[in-house]
């Protein structure tokens, strides 16, 4: 198939584009959220980088909606209205904000566009009113394990902390960079310092900023860390999570959104207790075995739920069934069953 989509996220786009069809990715020369294309990514021949103007001479079998904003732009584009004379489905990768769990989805008042949420935490909390609903977890690519945790530091990925603020738990990490040198990936990082007032003498190796690095780059410097910590409190189940699961490091986990569901308990500790959390932390560092001993359950479970071959089959499926106009309007069924419709008004 030719699929269409946007480059809006760039880790679930990581394993999306490595499936077994052609990936269309609008460019433009700002480069911007409208046309990033590739992004600078080495991602497979497949992912091809289209100007917008020349969308409509290609014969797109599907798109993948990720913003209620690119129904009118597919339109204006292909001269093909997704969910009617172009078959479509729309991503979820996000929690809802406002009034949760009232908060009512962009596509709940329609049935012919597919909602598609990356955890069922998701699925549970957002109102999809009509619209027929499925989850297809994440999958990534298996970064292999790299775990040395040489370093009694820990880990942490978050992408513009400062301006999320108590979203990623950003007012959490004083504490824990008290406890240990924090090493954070990500972009948006530099005025964490000033933000969290760690940037005075003394302070300076707490935390330890290491940017935006490539994927292979971050995670070899990732894996030297002694245990990830994750502060989320209100973000959809992050990939870097996964990722350093994958890495085979020990996680630390705010008991939120999908945790929960995603680490075993042999895997480090899922709480809501920052205070357990630090003291899970301070044992991690002190016994290098323990730690390496979590890590290595912690990538069991990301292996065998979050692999990347089963998130490409369950897409394949999918999209299949979109473009063979082949969806189901049955009553909600189980989560990995064929697409299902709402209950409606977001209730379980």
């Amino acid at each position: 198939m030719k699929i269409l989509l946007w480059h809006v996220h760039g880790g679930w786009m990581e394993s999306f584009v490595r499936g077994s069809h052609e990936y269309l990715l609008p460019t433009t020369p700002a480069r911007d959220g409208w046309g990033l294309g590739r992004g600078g990514r080495a991602w497979p021949a497949s992912a091809v980088e289209v100007a917008p103007e020349q969308l409509r001479g290609q014969q797109v079998d599907a798109v993948v909606l990720q913003r209620p904003e690119e129904l009118v732009a597919c339109a204006r584009l292909l001269g093909r209205r997704p969910g009617q004379d172009l078959p479509a489905v729309y991503l979820e990768h996000n929690t809802p904000r406002g009034a949760v769990p009232e908060t009512r989805h962009p596509l709940a008042g329609q049935n012919a566009i597919p909602v598609v949420h990356v955890t069922q935490f998701n699925r549970l909390f957002w109102d999809t009113g009509d619209a027929p609903v499925r989850v297809i977890e994440h999958g990534i690519p298996d970064p292999g394990y790299l775990y040395t945790g040489d370093r009694p530091h820990l880990g942490v990925a978050v992408n513009d902390p400062v301006r999320r603020g108590r979203i990623t738990g950003t007012d959490l990490l004083p504490a824990f960079a008290r406890a240990a040198p924090l090493e954070i990936f990500g972009f948006g990082t530099g005025q964490l310092p000033a933000a969290l007032q760690l940037d005075g003498e003394g302070n300076r190796d707490r935390l330890l900023l290491r940017g935006d690095l490539p994927a292979a780059r971050m995670h070899a410097e990732l894996a030297g860390c002694r245990a990830y910590l994750h502060p989320m409190r209100w973000t959809s189940l992050g990939l870097s999570l996964l990722e350093a699961m994958h890495l085979g490091l020990p996680v630390l986990v705010l008991a939120t959104t999908e945790a929960s569901r995603a680490v075993p308990p042999e895997a480090g500790l899922v709480s809501n207790n920052p205070e357990e959390l630090l003291a899970a932390a301070q044992m991690l560092l002190a016994d290098p075995e323990h730690a390496r001993t979590c890590g290595l359950a912690a990538r069991e479970a990301a292996l065998a739920r979050y692999g990347l071959a089963r998130f490409l089959s369950e897409w394949d499926r999918l999209l299949t069934d979109v473009v063979s106009y082949k969806l189901s309007a049955a009553p909600q069924q189980a989560p990995a069953g064929p697409i299902t419709a709402s209950t409606g008004g977001g209730q379980q």
